[in-house]
């Protein structure tokens, strides 16, 4: 157990890579990396560049080719239920309703098989009160009482996000991951959502990983923003291979942001740096 470090995730000389015919390809590189508790880290990059894997490698769903990852003291060598994690495609399940989907976690966590079979009093007591605290997190992310008998295809996209976020909530991880959360989303309803996610945020104290491929999301959620680019170069020169850490900057107006900040010389220029420094990076 790793318990002097005062951060919360580190990732230490971390690659990833497999083997081809021809060697091996890398797919992260060199990746240095520290989150302090409660921050809320934006990770931005182009198509490819392993930003999933990443996160990925926090969540404990893949292990590192070479390096170590360590969440709260401890190296991680499996999923972990620390860290809950919201997608873009929602991972709802269509076949219950919402209120049973936001229920699901806890429920499965605390009640055995056997239980649920069977249907005891046990596994009857913990369903009442796992559906009372998932009532209380859709009314928390501004869903009424009556979209919790609904199902999810009859929810609105935004809803639906809504919806796999109070899922994520109810577990009360020490880390949420969110891969590109809002990517499917029309404007207007991304933006309440990075409203929501922000109040969500302060009200839990929770430390995020935040994936996107929108700057401005990237540079307005984040109290910090790093850049992975697979075109960086070594301190000779030498070009690198695989994705590493090109930029890592903390973003200005404290936090959470009021949403004018994005009209600010501050803020306009750090989302130039930031796309200098990876975008730019990654134009061959």
């Amino acid at each position: 157990m790793l318990t002097d470090s005062p951060y919360l995730i580190s990732l230490q000389d971390v690659e990833v890579s497999y083997a081809t015919n021809g060697g091996r390809h890398v797919i992260l590189n060199n990746i240095g990396l520290n989150v302090s508790p409660g921050e809320f880290l934006s990770v931005v990059g182009s198509t490819g560049c392993g930003k999933s894997t990443l996160l990925r490698l926090i969540l404990g769903a893949q292990l590192p080719t070479r390096g170590q990852v360590v969440v709260a003291g401890q190296p991680v060598r499996r999923v972990n239920r620390d860290c809950g994690i919201v997608f873009q495609k929602y991972s709802l399940f269509p076949h219950r309703t919402v209120l049973e989907n936001v229920a699901f976690g806890p429920l499965l966590e605390r009640t055995t098989i056997c239980q649920q079979v069977m249907y005891t009093p046990t596994y009857r007591r913990i369903r009442r009160q796992s559906l009372e605290a998932a009532r209380a997190y859709l009314n928390r992310i501004g869903l009424k009482p009556d979209d919790g008998v609904k199902y999810p295809y009859q929810l609105s996209g935004g809803m639906q996000q809504r919806v796999a976020i109070a899922q994520a909530l109810l577990m009360q991880p020490q880390v949420l991951l969110m891969d590109e959360p809002f990517g499917a989303l029309d404007h207007n309803t991304r933006l309440e959502m990075q409203e929501l996610i922000l109040e969500q945020w302060q009200a839990y104290g929770m430390t995020m990983v935040f994936i996107t491929h929108d700057l401005e999301e990237a540079c307005y959620v984040g109290t910090r923003v790093v850049g992975l680019s697979q075109h960086w170069t070594d301190d000779d020169n030498t070009p690198g291979v695989g994705a590493t850490v090109v930029t890592d900057v903390p973003t200005p107006g404290g936090h959470p942001k009021p949403m004018e900040i994005r009209a600010t010389t501050e803020f306009t220029t750090l989302l130039e740096h930031v796309r200098q420094s990876v975008l730019t990076a990654d134009k061959p």
